[in-house]
C-alpha cells in the first residue's frame, strides 16, 4: 500500500469517528433538550398524595402541599387542621429536593410525571432511608361506604407496650362523616395532629410532618369501646380504650419535682456561641425565670417553641426571662448550633438557648442533678423571684388537643401573673 492510499484510508476512519462523535453529542443534546422541556413543563405546585414505606406490609399515606409565594415554592405537611411549613422546595431537571430543617432530613424525589419516587434521608446521607412515592392526589384514604355511627368525644385509652407496661392516655376524636381527626394525649405529649377516616366502624388515622410517620387502625364499639393498634418504624402497639366525657391525665405538675432538699436549679451551659449562661447572671436576678427542657427534634417542643417565642415577645418587659434547656442529638459544636440556630429562627425565638446535653432522659438527670423523675421533653420549670421553683409542668398539651390546650395556656399565665406581682 503506497502512502498516498494509505492517507485516504485514515482519513476515512477518522472521518468515521468524528460523524459517530457528532451523532453522540446531538443525541445527547437532544435528550437533555427533552429533559430540561420537561423539567420546565413539570410544575410542583399543589396537593400531593405521598406513601411512606416504612416497612414490609407498611405503607402510611400522608398529605402535603406546595404552594409558590414570591418566587419561591415551599413544601406544607397537612393533618387535619394544621398546614405545617417543611422548607423550600429545589427543583432540578429531573429531581425535587426540599431540605426538612426542623428535623435535619431532606426529602429527595425523582420526577415522574406527576409522580415523584424518593426518599426521606437524615441531611448528611447516614443512617437508611425511608422511601416515599408521592401521586398528585388530593386525599389520604380512600373510603367506600358510610359511618355506622358518629364516634367523637373524649376516651380513656390505654397503650401497652411489648414489655407489657400499660400507658394511661386520652384519645380526643371528632368525626364529621366518614372524615375523622383526633389525637392522644399521653404524660409525656400528645401525638399532635392525626387525620383519617372511619368506614363502618373501622378507623385508620396518619400523621407526618417530617420526623416518623404514624399510623393509627382499629375499631369502635357500639358500647363505645375501641380498640386498635399504631404502627411505625419503631414498632406496633396495641390500645384499647372506653368513651369517657371526662377522660383526663394525672395531675402533670405533680410528676416531676425537686429532690429532698433542692428549692432550685443550679447549672452553667453554653449558647450557641459558647457563652456560658446561668440563673446566677444579673440579667436574670429578681426577675421571674421560666426554663424549658427542650430540643429541636421533638414535635411537641416544637408546638411549646410555638407559643413560647410569641409569649416571650409580648411579656418580657414585665420582668420575666425564658431560657431554653436544649438536649440535642449531638453536642458536637458545629452540630448543635445548626440545629439550635435553625429551631431559633424558625420561630423567632429572642430568649437565651443554652446546649444542655444530648437528647437522653438520663442526660437531662444528670446535668440537672435536683430533678427527681424527669419524664419528658418538653418539661417546663417555672422559678420565682427569689430563684426558687414554683412550678414543675411535664410534657405539653399543644394546639391538637383543644380544651386541654386553653387549660394549659390559662394556668399558665395565671401561675406568671401571680408570680410577676409578688
Amino acid at each position: 500500500m503506497n502512502i498516498k492510499t494509505l492517507l485516504t484510508a485514515v482519513l476515512a476512519i477518522l472521518t468515521s469517528i468524528t460523524f459517530a462523535q457528532n451523532q453522540a453529542v446531538s443525541a445527547n443534546n437532544q435528550q437533555a433538550k427533552a429533559k430540561e422541556k420537561k423539567a420546565k413543563a413539570f410544575v410542583a405546585s399543589g396537593n400531593w398524595r405521598g406513601v411512606a414505606k416504612v416497612k414490609e406490609g407498611l405503607e402510611i399515606p400522608f398529605s402535603f402541599e406546595i404552594k409558590e409565594k414570591s418566587g419561591q415554592q415551599k413544601l406544607y405537611f397537612r393533618n387535619a387542621e394544621e398546614s405545617f411549613e417543611g422548607g423550600l422546595v429545589k427543583q432540578t431537571a429531573d429531581s425535587l429536593f426540599v431540605k426538612l430543617d426542623q428535623f435535619d432530613n431532606e426529602l429527595a424525589f425523582a420526577i415522574d410525571g406527576d409522580r415523584l419516587t424518593g426518599t426521606l434521608r437524615k441531611q448528611d446521607k447516614t443512617g437508611k432511608p425511608l422511601i416515599i412515592d408521592a401521586e398528585r392526589k388530593n386525599y389520604r384514604f380512600k373510603t367506600d361506604k358510610p359511618a355506622l355511627a358518629d364516634y367523637s368525644g373524649s376516651y380513656d385509652v390505654i397503650f401497652t407496650s411489648p414489655n407489657g407496661k400499660e400507658e394511661k392516655t386520652v384519645g380526643l376524636f371528632k368525626q364529621t362523616g366518614n372524615k375523622l381527626t383526633g389525637t392522644f394525649l399521653r404524660v409525656t405529649g400528645d401525638s399532635r395532629y392525626l387525620e383519617g377516616i372511619v368506614e363502618g366502624n373501622e378507623f385508620q388515622l396518619s400523621s407526618f410532618i417530617g420526623s416518623s410517620p404514624a399510623y393509627y387502625q382499629g375499631t369502635f364499639g357500639a358500647d363505645g369501646t375501641l380498640k386498635g393498634e399504631v404502627l411505625s418504624a419503631r414498632g406496633s402497639q396495641p390500645f384499647a380504650g372506653t368513651k369517657n366525657k371526662d377522660a383526663a391525665l394525672p395531675d402533670p405538675y405533680q410528676l416531676t419535682y425537686l429532690k429532698k432538699g433542692y428549692k432550685t436549679l443550679d447549672f452553667s451551659f453554653p449558647d450557641v456561641n459558647g457563652k456560658k449562661i446561668s440563673l446566677k447572671e444579673e440579667k436574670y436576678k429578681n426577675k421571674v425565670v421560666i426554663l424549658t427542657i427542650t430540643g429541636s427534634w421533638c414535635p411537641n417542643c416544637v408546638d411549646e417553641a410555638t407559643f413560647m417565642a410569641p409569649w416571650y415577645k409580648k411579656n418580657k418587659n414585665r420582668g420575666v426571662e425564658i431560657i431554653a434547656l436544649h438536649y440535642e442529638r449531638s453536642t458536637e459544636p458545629e452540630y448543635a448550633k445548626k440545629v439550635m440556630s435553625r429551631f431559633r429562627d424558625r420561630f423567632g425565638i429572642e430568649y437565651d438557648q443554652v446546649l444542655a446535653g444530648t437528647a437522653d432522659k438520663q442526660a437531662v438527670s444528670e446535668s440537672l442533678p435536683a430533678l427527681d423523675s424527669f419524664l419528658s421533653f418538653p418539661t417546663t420549670i417555672i422559678i420565682d423571684k427569689q430563684g426558687n421553683v414554683a412550678q414543675i409542668h411535664t410534657g405539653f398539651n399543644g394546639p391538637a388537643t383543644g380544651k386541654f390546650y386553653e387549660e394549659f395556656v390559662k394556668e399558665f399565665n395565671t401561675e406568671i401573673d401571680s408570680l410577676v406581682k409578688k
